[in-house]
């Protein structure tokens, strides 16, 4: 663990330079000896330099790469950061946090990167312009259409990260930045910003970002944000009072600049009342609130701070969570015998001294003390050692602080109820939260409770013995699911897989003729131009264009044919079988082909049956039956190249085709779109 003979001098990377602040730096501790660690400071830098050296540097190199090449990047980085991970455990025990508290921080966030990374390639197209949602018709003769399109906005995205978890918070908001194309700011609290600054290091000593897309403040913002615009964005981890002051900052309502927080909640956990002790819920929730007070000392945003039970089981679970928690051994956060470290500094706990002793004010103390605390190692005058607190108040309804105020730290109140409203109602007084969670395995429990608090939180977690061994647990955001909340929570929205990269981008409905919309977005688009000349399926994704497209023969179809697929699938569904039943059908007026006979009928029709640079069929999106088909109809297709999406690093891209399937009147029967892997080359090249 560093002392203060090795405190080193944390610079700041602006402008493409790391850049040391005028001055000698204040003195940041190490949160369990009490030394000093590292010096800090950012007198005299220029942060509107910065932000401006972002928006002309980092942005149009980001945004002349596609989507997918953004998300190489940033998987090569943190396949890079994952072979580095050990340098950040070893600067992770300063911070107060045991090994098993950095896993969270480190290890997942860089698993959040990763995750990003693999998303945006399965789920986004090859692209530097995303449509969303269908095409809109204007006009009835198709000339004038609208179309909704996601671009990168053009400025710098700040993001101002809590102490709590130096890694992740930083990871899991650059990652879905980058992948949209903009560039970051990374501004980490200064307690901890040791950690973040030694991964941006080993970040940019890789490579592999272009200039300017990642800068970092170590030490104060000083007036960074009077220079934001309304090109840039704002996100900020942390206080519910810090946020709302910076939130209000003049440039930030003067631009109407993107402002997202997620500040600390009163998140609950709800024990069901069907979990009597001795059933596997109530061992469940117990365990759970025990870790979510001890992991990080407390000391996270969606810890536990309101435990919420049944009145009967009330005395049971004081019960069990004190002796849980009195059997916790507390120490240096590198001793493998502690299971739990240190607050992050000897002011934070003074400061959750305080506020336990608000909330003593309306409940009693029923397990710890916040005077004495048990070592196994470790030296409670110097370093920021505190034993978990467990209280209990007897009146929720009647009391303020408990919902209100919060102590930061290993502290949690238990509150009983009577009925799943009465739980639902105190889960609500936190006035919006990030998570909670609930523990029963009655079904009937679940949808009273959960979709009573789903107004108020970002997030809630069912726990009952069918996940035990698969759950994450209450207090894990995941990158694939939203993690912010309404109300005291912030009102704010990160991740949620490529949702998370969309608050990035501006929205914009453009307008147009087919031919220009199409130009623009890289779709085709019904009325936009085609090609017909040879078959599309004998293009190589060299030789293919949006627009390509081929109009089949025709094919009759007859009663045989729908009889004979009857009987080699076994759809004998009456509709196709019995004329009777099928007239008596309101949408029919006699027996019927089957869909997916159309769609068999329509491949036929369709593919070019030689070896070629088609490669596989790996999908139908869309599926629409729209017209009946009868016996004696005849179908013919219209197959058009929409979308080209090449693989980075593969010899093969993904192209997706719009499928019309008409009958003799010209009637459209089917409509869907046709997902093809086609060779980038043909022959491919060796």
């Amino acid at each position: 663990m560093a002392t203060g003979t090795t405190a080193r001098r944390l610079e700041s990377y602006l402008e493409g330079a790391w850049r040391s602040g005028e001055g000698e730096g204040r003195p940041v501790l190490n949160a369990a000896t009490g030394e000093i660690h590292a010096l800090i400071g950012t007198e005299g830098l220029d942060f509107r330099a910065a932000l401006e050296w972002g928006r002309a540097t980092g942005g149009p190199a980001l945004r002349a790469m596609t989507i997918h090449e953004r998300a190489l990047m940033l998987k090569a980085v943190g396949l890079k950061l994952m072979e580095l991970k050990e340098e950040f455990y070893l600067e992770n025990f300063a911070t107060g946090a045991t090994r098993r508290d950095g896993w969270a921080d480190i290890d997942g966030g860089i698993g959040t990167l990763l995750t990003f990374a693999s998303k945006a390639r399965r789920e986004l197209p090859n692209t530097r312009v995303l449509t969303e949602g269908p095409v809109e018709s204007l006009s009835r003769d198709g000339s004038f259409v609208g179309q909704h399109i996601l671009t990168p906005l053009q400025g710098v995205a700040v993001h101002i990260n809590a102490f709590n978890f130096p890694v992740w918070g930083m990871l899991e908001k650059i990652a879905p930045t980058l992948i949209a194309g903009m560039p970051c700011i990374v501004k980490p609290a200064s307690q901890t910003a040791y950690l973040t600054e030694l991964v941006v290091r080993r970040i940019l000593e890789t490579g592999l970002l272009p200039e300017g897309a990642l800068q970092i403040v170590t030490g104060s913002a000083g007036d960074l944000l009077d220079h934001v615009n309304e090109q840039d964005v704002v996100t900020f981890t942390g206080s519910a009072s810090t946020g709302q002051m910076l939130k209000s900052s003049p440039a930030i309502l003067k631009n109407s600049v993107r402002f997202t927080m997620e500040a600390d909640s009163l998140n609950a956990s709800i024990l069901g009342s069907d979990a009597a002790p001795g059933t596997e819920e109530f061992d469940l929730f117990v365990k759970e609130a025990a870790r979510e007070m001890t992991v990080k000392a407390g000391q996270k945003c969606t810890a536990i701070r309101r435990v919420i039970v049944p009145k009967t089981h009330e005395e049971a679970v004081v019960e069990a969570l004190s002796a849980r928690l009195r059997a916790t051994p507390i120490g240096l956060p590198d001793d493998d015998a502690a299971r739990m470290g240190t607050l992050v500094s000897l002011k934070d706990r003074e400061d959750v001294k305080a506020k336990v002793a608000q909330l003593a004010g309306e409940a009693e103390i029923v397990s710890g003390s916040v005077d004495d605390v048990s070592l196994v190692s470790g030296d409670a005058g110097k370093g920021a050692f505190m034993a978990p607190v467990l209280l209990r108040c007897d009146k929720p309804f009647a009391a303020e602080a408990v919902h209100s105020v919060e102590a930061f730290g290993p502290v949690a109140t238990v509150m009983a109820y009577e009925d799943a409203g009465e739980a639902v109602a105190l889960a609500r007084k936190g006035r919006g939260s990030l998570v909670s969670s609930l523990f029963t395995n009655d079904s009937k429990v679940a949808q009273e409770v959960v979709t009573g608090l789903a107004a108020f939180h970002g997030r809630v977690l069912i726990g009952n013995r069918g996940s035990t061994k698969s759950s994450t647990g209450h207090g894990s955001p995941l990158a694939p699911l939203v993690h912010g909340g309404p109300g005291r929570a912030g009102g704010g929205e990160e991740m949620g897989g490529m949702r998370g990269v969309k608050h990035f981008m501006q929205r914009t409905a453009i307008q147009g003729t087919p031919e220009l919309l199409s130009a623009v977005t890289g779709q085709w688009i019904e009325g936009a131009p085609v090609r017909s000349d040879i078959h599309p399926f004998r293009k190589s994704l060299a030789e293919l264009k949006i627009g390509d497209q081929i109009v089949t023969s025709a094919r009759e179809v007859t009663q045989e044919d729908v009889e004979h697929f009857a009987e080699f699938t076994g759809d004998t569904f009456y509709a196709h079988m019995d004329s009777a039943a099928a007239k008596a059908n309101p949408f029919f007026d006699d027996r019927v082909a089957h869909g997916y006979l159309i769609a068999s009928f329509a491949a036929g029709l369709f593919v070019d049956p030689e070896p070629g640079p088609v490669l596989a069929n790996y999908g139908v999106d869309n599926l629409r039956f729209l017209t009946p088909v009868y016996f004696g109809d005849t179908l013919q297709v219209r197959l058009t190249c929409k979308e080209i999406n090449p693989r980075e690093n593969a010899g093969h891209g993904e192209v997706r085709w719009d499928c019309q399937v008409t009958n003799q009147k010209g009637e459209v029967v089917a409509q869907y779109d046709v997902l093809t892997m086609v060779a980038k080359t043909w022959p491919p090249e060796a």
